[in-house]
């Protein structure tokens, strides 16, 4: 199961409000990614004193100085990332979850890792709560990826390095997408690496801004 249907809640109407003004109008027109975002409450992601902001589009604050992604980039890389049922999805950077419960109303597994331990375990407990049981969680450094896993269909990294790790390159299946920011604090841009007949495609996709990724093939850290 993928998680039980939520009942109504007061902030449905706001949060369809956002997706038709800040996403759909915007380019991103997949009914199933826009399901997923309807279905997944901003607000249950944030610190109480930011749920008020829940549904405008723009970054905000969590625990361990990281931030939840802008509304409008969540659903653009979900739907540069193009998961389909059947799909295995490894994320990079689980954060407080809200990618990851998007992902796991599309794919059929999700293996998420966090190397924030504080943030995994509220993560965790969060989707938990909801009731997804196709979400995987690791507490790790996630630029060496999940190799038991591996191959994945589709990889999304939601931090920036300078490059897109080697590693987790090597645990993209073949046809599989990965979508990750890559740059530096001052200049990052999403990229689209697609791995076709045995070749590595790269597509440039839009400016963006997020933290850095952090790890033994990202960049140094605590």
């Amino acid at each position: 199961m993928k998680g039980d249907s939520q009942p109504p809640d007061p902030s449905s109407e706001t949060r369809r409000r956002m997706i038709f003004e800040d996403i759909y109008r915007r380019g991103v027109r997949d009914p199933r990614v826009l399901k997923a975002l309807d279905d997944v409450p901003r607000e249950l992601f944030l610190p109480a004193e930011l749920e008020g902001e829940a549904y405008e589009d723009r970054a905000l604050p969590v625990a361990a100085g990281q931030t939840i992604s802008q509304p409008y980039i969540v659903a653009y890389m979900t739907d540069q990332l193009d998961v389909q049922p059947h799909h295995r999805v490894l994320e990079i950077g689980t954060g407080t979850g809200y990618q990851t419960a998007i992902l796991a109303r599309l794919a059929r597994e999700v293996c998420s890792i966090e190397r924030h331990a504080a943030l995994y375990e509220s993560a965790r407990k969060r989707l938990k709560d909801m009731g997804l049981t196709n979400v995987r969680l690791r507490c790790a450094d996630g630029t060496l990826g999940w190799p038991d896993e591996s191959p994945f269909d589709r990889i999304l990294i939601t931090a920036a390095g300078p490059d897109v790790p080697e590693t987790l390159l090597v645990q993209l299946g073949e046809g599989g997408i990965l979508v990750a920011p890559v740059g530096d604090a001052s200049d990052q841009r999403l990229t689209k690496v697609h791995r076709s007949g045995g070749r590595l495609i790269e597509t440039p996709l839009i400016p963006v801004r997020f933290v850095p990724l952090i790890g033994a093939e990202g960049r140094p850290g605590d």
